[in-house]
């Protein structure tokens, strides 16, 4: 068995708890609140912009000329790809995108981020991607998992999203990242494998929280109000 498939599987209880999240469910029944929409747009536009960051940071570890073009691919996608889905959910709730940009991160955005970027900046390549994997991998087995459960039809809201991460595009990416993932880790040491599994637990787990963040719209403590 691959080292990916492995992670996969030791994995399995987060991933269950991640499709089976309120937030997750209602993109599903078409049933998010605007709050939450909202919470979890401001949210995720400041940390894919820090996940490019990361992405950057591995380009600037690589070692060939293959992993800096399988990282600049990825920049890509993120850069001119996920804006869609960002947009389909601006869309039902009527506020713009632009409107949503600039904004503070939560609690547990802010920790996620500071976790990919410690294991960017002191793991290697095999690290990195152990890391940034559950946030790809996690988000097109939602939507494969909404559009199996829910078969959503032309009328359904969140269509554009769920068909957008169920898309074999971000398979594609997903197996990729996988694929490089598994060829370090044939080389690693078991000290560097377990540095691996630990980043890519905790990442599962951050994508977990990430949704509940957005579900509860989690603020800090004694926050005040935010001046643009």
């Amino acid at each position: 068995m691959s080292f990916s498939k492995q992670l996969r599987n030791e994995n399995q209880d987060i991933y269950q708890k991640i499709f089976t999240h309120p937030f997750v469910q209602g993109i599903g029944k078409g049933e998010v609140s605007k709050e939450a929409l909202i919470h979890y747009i401001k949210a995720d536009y400041e940390y894919l912009n820090a996940f490019m960051h990361v992405y950057g940071i591995a380009i600037s570890k690589s070692p060939c000329r293959e992993d800096i073009q399988l990282f600049n691919k990825q920049i890509d996608f993120v850069l001119n790809s996920e804006i869609h889905p960002h947009n389909n959910f601006c869309e039902q709730i009527g506020v713009s995108y632009e409107e949503l940009q600039g904004y503070p991160l939560p609690p547990t955005a802010d920790h996620y981020i500071k976790h990919m970027l410690f294991h960017a900046h002191n793991g290697g390549i095999g690290e990195i991607l152990a890391a940034l994997l559950p946030c790809p991998w996690t988000y097109y087995e939602i939507g494969v998992e909404l559009k199996n459960h829910y078969q959503p039809g032309v009328d359904h809201p969140f269509l554009p999203w769920i068909d957008f991460y169920a898309d074999a595009e971000v398979n594609s990416l997903t197996a990729v990242l996988c694929e490089r993932l598994d060829q370090y880790a044939a080389q690693a040491s078991e000290l560097e494998k377990q540095r691996m599994r630990e980043a890519f637990r905790k990442s599962c787990q951050l994508e977990y929280a990430f949704w509940d963040m957005a579900y509860t719209q989690e603020q800090w403590p004694c926050e005040k109000e935010v001046v643009r």
